[in-house]
């Protein structure tokens, strides 16, 4: 699981008041493996390898970008959560 630090370093901002869960998880889990399973179709159809090939190629790229975006919405969520909190419009 990636946690948040307490505070932030520069400004003092409290992230214990930021509750975004796993939300990001299950994003990433239907973007990646949307993304992931059209790109393997298109390898199947164009050139038929192995399921071998599909499992050494598809298992590692899918759980890296998983983990390797997680950062990224985890923070975007909290991100998103911090602007709605406090009341400012999107314009």
């Amino acid at each position: 699981m990636l946690a948040f630090a307490p505070r932030c370093t520069k400004c003092g901002l409290d992230y214990g008041r930021f509750n975004v869960g796993d939300g990001a998880a299950a994003f990433l889990i239907f973007i990646v493996g949307g993304v992931v399973m059209v790109a393997a179709l298109v390898v199947d159809a164009k050139y038929a390898p192995p399921w071998w090939v599909h499992v050494l190629l598809w298992t590692p790229l899918t759980v890296g970008l998983t983990i390797t975006l997680q950062r990224i919405a985890k923070g975007l969520l909290v991100a998103l959560e911090y602007r709605g909190s406090n009341g400012q419009s999107g314009s």
